[in-house]
């Protein structure tokens, strides 16, 4: 038996078909038949048990993959690997088989979070969030990835121009634009707040990076009363 088949056997083994039902609700992006049904935990913990086995670099190439829980597997052992450049190509020939935000969101390599990768990552982000707008979960991670680890210390209000700028009818990347707006309110509000007060989003991401940052605790009771004002 190959790695790829003991893998899904191995999935098949952690199916949970109430799980199932439930979480491909979530995840309309991807075909239901394809979901296997397995918990975050044990994917978590599947990807740590196979991420040093010796025919690794099989499963990782057995590109697409059959089920989504196998893209997730993939994701969580990604996130594991310890090597910057390794991770990040690797990424990039995962990426363009990702096909849902689950997948694209929980992709968070820990190699990232270095400070002797910080040049590097930047210039990783910039390359992502810079392919064609069709490539919607490219571009969502590059985002993701500037939101998690580029709006405290390390932050630049260019990286505000650098979202802002990116145009899509996608809801997916949208959403994350938003998302990217709401949490640099919350983590940068004086540099953030020209980019709502001067309408530079999108009206329907405009208004929801609002909504999304009234719904945060991280943000005032006075901040929330001024951003209300500011809807489109």
């Amino acid at each position: 038996m190959g790695i790829v088949e003991e893998i899904q056997k191995t999935l098949f083994a952690k199916q949970d078909l109430k799980f199932k039902d439930f979480h491909s609700k979530l995840i309309p992006t991807v075909n239901a038949d394809s979901i296997i049904g397995v918990r975050t935990p044990d994917l978590r913990a599947i990807a740590k048990k196979y991420a040093n086995h010796p025919d690794v670099d099989k499963f990782l190439s057995a590109l697409p993959h059959k089920y989504y829980d196998e893209n997730q597997v993939h994701a969580f052992i990604l996130s594991l690997i310890k090597d910057y450049d390794e991770c990040v190509a690797r990424v990039g020939c995962f990426l363009p088989f990702v096909d849902n935000w689950a997948t694209c969101d929980q992709m968070r390599p820990k190699v990232f979070a270095k400070t002797a990768c910080r040049a590097k990552l930047l210039n990783d982000v910039g390359r992502w969030i810079k392919s064609p707008a069709k490539d919607i979960w490219t571009v969502r991670f590059g985002i993701e990835t500037l939101m998690s680890f580029f709006l405290d210390d390390d932050f630049d209000p260019k990286y505000l121009k650098w979202v802002s700028k990116i145009r899509s009818e996608e809801y997916y990347l949208n959403m994350m634009i938003a998302w990217f707006f709401a949490t640099a309110l919350a983590k940068q509000y004086e540099a953030t707040i020209p980019f709502i007060e001067g309408r530079v989003l999108e009206p329907w991401t405009h208004n929801k990076t609002i909504q999304k940052a009234i719904e945060s605790y991280r943000i005032t009771d006075e901040q929330k009363a001024y951003l209300k004002t500011l809807k489109r």
